[in-house]
């Protein structure tokens, strides 16, 4: 794209929070996109190491960039300080210890214009770092493909977790129209803070487009997926009530099917976190905290099942969770250990057979 056709600004904001070792790779692949009409808005949250200092200095070479000093507030505080100075079209989001590919936001504005989207998003990298040596996978499950997609159409990816389409709830994957979240703003002091930001702009759009390109290279150790005690407390305070927001949201502002949609995967996915706790001995009180949860849920959850029956696996797991959750935990793991090695290995011989 030339760059006289580079009309429209795009607002990206970048919290910063101690973070001096990252800061240098984010900054430069952001300043360095083929899409250059950028306005990048850096926001020191109170940092106390040289992170400071540095927005300083590249805003001194690079007169796109503002810089925001302000006590700290956390993520979404610094979010909400980026957006109140933002003047662009469209709005997109970095985390300062993350990276981003030098076409990502040339080739999402490219996509929105083409297909009249309101939102572009595409795959994320997960990117794992380990004694200073950094390794990123799922490249291999990327394509070319662009897709429109309506918004119904949008909603159920995102609710299902399809295994095409990578659409979660963080922003950082999403280059937003301005039109489409002007009055948002991310909750203060919470944690899950990008689940209601993007099912409200979800539930806004028109249309939406898919890159299924792995933009985006988001940073993280290898302990980063691994349920403690305050990933727990976090999901007990923050997640849980956001999803159930979500759920509330959807249903008023889209439809009931839609909100007994994502109810349904809202209580599969709570049968995931009872496991992911049930796993850790520091954790084990919260698992069953979560499990009487559920169990008191019972007569909804049912409702819910009926309502929206995916499959039959799912099916039986919850009505196992409900009658005992030791014996679905029980059952889970001899699943895991003994018939998904068996699929996976006929699935293989079957790949090997000629003519596949």
């Amino acid at each position: 794209m030339q760059k006289n056709q580079q009309k429209e600004l795009i607002s990206i904001i970048i919290p910063v929070y101690n973070v001096e070792a990252y800061l240098d790779r984010c900054i430069q692949s952001v300043i360095h996109q083929t899409y250059q009409n950028l306005e990048i808005i850096l926001v020191d949250d109170g940092s106390t190491d040289h992170s400071p200092q540095m927005c300083d200095a590249y805003a001194q070479i690079d007169e796109r960039i503002k810089v925001v000093h302000k006590s700290n507030g956390g993520l979404s505080d610094a979010r909400n300080a980026g957006l109140m100075v933002a003047t662009g079209t469209y709005i997109g989001y970095v985390d300062s210890d993350d990276w981003i590919e030098l076409e990502m936001y040339e080739r999402m504005y490219v996509a929105c214009i083409e297909h009249q989207a309101e939102l572009a998003v595409c795959r994320y990298r997960n990117e794992y770092t380990t004694k200073g040596s950094s390794m990123s996978v799922d490249s291999a499950l990327e394509s070319d493909l662009v897709k429109p997609l309506s918004r119904d159409a949008l909603l159920q990816i995102y609710l299902c977790g399809h295994e095409k389409y990578v659409i979660y709830n963080s922003v950082w994957s999403k280059l937003f129209h301005r039109d489409l979240v002007k009055d948002m703003v991310f909750p203060k002091g919470r944690n899950s803070e990008d689940i209601m930001y993007t099912t409200k702009a979800f539930c806004r759009l028109k249309k939406a487009v898919y890159l299924d390109t792995g933009f985006y290279h988001y940073v993280q150790d290898r302990q980063g997926s691994i349920m403690n005690e305050a990933k727990s407390k976090r999901m007990f305070r923050d997640e849980i009530p956001f999803w159930q927001e979500h759920i509330s949201y959807i249903k008023n502002n889209v439809s009931e099917k839609m909100g007994n949609l994502a109810a349904y995967y809202f209580w599969r996915r709570l049968l995931s976190y009872y496991l992911d706790l049930s796993a850790n001995k520091k954790t084990k009180a919260d698992a069953k905290r979560l499990a009487e949860m559920i169990q008191s849920k019972a007569p909804v959850i049912r409702q819910v099942y009926k309502k929206v029956h995916r499959s039959k696996g799912d099916l039986v797991r919850m009505k196992l969770f409900l009658y005992s959750p030791l014996g679905y935990r029980i059952v889970n793991g001899i699943y895991a250990r003994i018939i998904v090695p068996i699929k996976r290995k006929a699935k293989e011989q079957k790949e090997k057979l000629p003519g596949k």
